[in-house]
């Protein structure tokens, strides 16, 4: 960041894959993982945020839910093909104050909306598509699993893929990185050793196994053992 040069015999990486390999090491030093690799690689949705604090509890809610949309294929279709914003969605529902109410004033709720949605291979623009698509979220619960919900707002923020990828580095604003498809899943996803820079290892979704907490916790466990047996063999 500051022009600041640290070196070291190991480096882990927890970043995202397709940046650590594309926007940090140059194409000189790659000849296993090139840009080809991970330009035509499929990734997984985004991930549309929406938290909002409520003066208003809603005691018949439990802290997990997930919120069914009209539509199931012709939704994942505007997702993953059409890259499109739906009229309609499906969302998870989180309510964390049902058992940590130090998260909101008394009488009050924190929640937010985990909604899917296309990456950035479409071509929405987020920063003048996000308040009308959170307003669009809040108004269906409101009508739904909230009511009141619009009349008792107290805050919101949202959190969109464009934030993604400029928060997290995270190639086209993906959630989870490489889709999970046969050819990109297990042994097959993006190795924990790296076979181009010695002494470079990854850790994280975007290499094996895979995406999720315990297969991200897999992934620790299998780089420390790579770390380890190259140790062993003084390959580092």
């Amino acid at each position: 960041v500051d022009g600041s040069v640290y070196d070291a015999d190991i480096v882990i990486s927890n970043a995202d894959t397709a940046h650590t390999y594309m926007d940090l090491i140059d194409r000189k030093y790659r000849k296993k993982n090139k840009d080809k690799r991970y330009k035509k690689a499929k990734y997984s949705m985004s991930l549309f945020m929406t938290y909002f604090g409520v003066k208003k509890k809603y005691d018949d809610m439990v802290q997990h839910s997930i919120v069914f949309g009209p539509r199931y294929k012709g939704l994942i279709e505007d997702i993953f093909k059409k890259h499109i914003v739906p009229e309609d969605f499906s969302t998870y529902l989180h309510i964390p104050t049902r058992n940590d109410q130090s998260l909101a004033p008394a009488g009050s709720e924190a929640m937010y909306a985990c909604t899917p949605v296309t990456n950035l291979e479409g071509d929405v623009d987020w920063e003048e598509k996000k308040d009308e698509f959170r307003d669009h979220i809040l108004q269906t619960l409101d009508e739904t699993v909230l009511p009141g919900l619009l009349d008792n707002l107290a805050v919101t923020s949202v959190f969109t893929p464009a934030d993604y990828e400029r928060e997290f580095n995270s190639y086209r604003g993906s959630g989870f990185q490489l889709q999970p498809i046969l050819l990109q899943s297990g042994s097959f996803r993006p190795h924990n050793r790296s076979k181009d820079v010695k002494g470079l290892y990854l850790v994280g979704a975007g290499t094996h196994p895979g995406a999720g907490v315990p297969s991200v916790i897999m992934s620790a466990d299998i780089t420390s053992q790579c770390i380890l047996e190259d140790i062993e063999k003084e390959k580092i």
